[in-house]
């Protein structure tokens, strides 16, 4: 029988416990499923598994004794068990939107969130494959079979359309349109962006062999041996055993594919909203952060196309007016 495409990725559902805190927290997951990818919710469920565990501890069962002290001291205690930054944030999003469902329901006058500090997240970003490098290692050949296929689509769609994990495993056939494919982004929002030419003829290959794997009612994409969705997980541990095996000398998973989409884009083109649009961030400082923009390409840049930025050049030092 073959499995679920949650089977593959996800792990056992945290328990949320039986107060009236847990009841709000399991509807409120309910609420978001509707509209929300399945990632989404899983990764709410475990922040909020966290903080009924908290609440439980102290004894606090209702929804309205979730204040900002309480929530302060909430975030201060996984800080204190050692937990990175960048997961404190993703407790603070997933605090602030229980709270104003709990707002809408009338449990609470207000969200007690805002009031909290988001914790500062480091600056590290993961550095770019070298073009000539990651070029060498897609141009490596496989071994022909509907598997090897199947990874070398994968691979070159990553790299052509900087997709995030979870955008290209959750796509479908139907989600193919000619030079173009359509993705569900974060907050479920869709965008199109384009395939480039060895993505599309790697995705052709895959397609006349698909079948091999598929049932015929399977819609996703891509697929694994049973012919289930492929799961997150499994597209992570194929990447790193590719970089392995074709001699590419580092650690590759998709972020990484992505941000080297986005960094060999930018250097070439130098148009950072294209670039925002196609990578389907909401914010521009994002994409700024992301492909840890040159700050002297800023500069010259600023210097030649601003009106009032242009110098010169014809004295150094201006003569000075004559007194009147």
């Amino acid at each position: 029988m073959a499995k679920s495409p949650q089977a593959e990725t996800s792990l056992v559902e945290p328990s949320l416990g039986e107060t009236r805190i847990a009841k709000c927290v399991e509807a409120f997951l309910v609420a978001l499923a509707s509209h929300a990818s399945p990632a989404t919710v899983a990764a709410y469920r475990h922040d909020l598994a966290a903080l009924c565990a908290f609440t439980e501890r102290r004894e606090v069962t209702e929804p309205a004794a979730l204040d900002t002290a309480l929530l302060r001291a909430f975030l201060g205690s996984e800080r204190s068990r050692g937990l990175a930054p960048r997961s404190l944030a993703r407790r603070r999003a997933a605090l602030s939107r229980f709270a104003d469902y709990l707002v809408k329901q009338g449990e609470l006058v207000d969200n007690p969130v805002g009031l909290l500090r988001t914790p500062k997240q480091p600056s590290h970003l993961p550095r770019p494959v070298d073009v000539d490098a990651l070029a060498r290692f897609l141009d490596t050949p496989h071994d022909g079979s509907p598997l090897g296929a199947r990874d070398q689509a994968i691979l070159e769609l990553f790299y052509s359309s900087g997709l995030r994990l979870a955008e290209l495993a959750a796509l479908d056939l139907k989600d193919l349109q000619d030079s173009r494919v359509r993705v569900i982004g974060k907050g479920g929002k869709p965008r199109q962006v384009p395939v480039g030419r060895r993505a599309h003829q790697a995705l052709a290959e895959w397609l006349v062999c698909r079948s091999a794997l598929a049932p015929l009612n399977e819609q996703a994409l891509f697929v694994g041996q049973r012919g289930a969705r492929l799961g997150h997980r499994a597209i992570q541990k194929r990447l790193a055993q590719l970089s392995i095996a074709r001699g590419l000398p580092e650690h590759l998973h998709p972020h990484r594919l992505r941000h080297s989409f986005a960094s060999h884009l930018l250097e070439s083109s130098q148009d950072l909203r294209a670039v925002q649009e196609l990578l389907g961030h909401a914010n521009l400082s994002t994409t700024q952060v992301y492909t840890r923009l040159d700050w002297q390409h800023l500069a010259t840049s600023y210097d030649a196309a601003h009106p009032r930025a242009k110098r010169d050049h014809r004295s150094k030092n201006p003569t000075p007016r004559s007194k009147p």
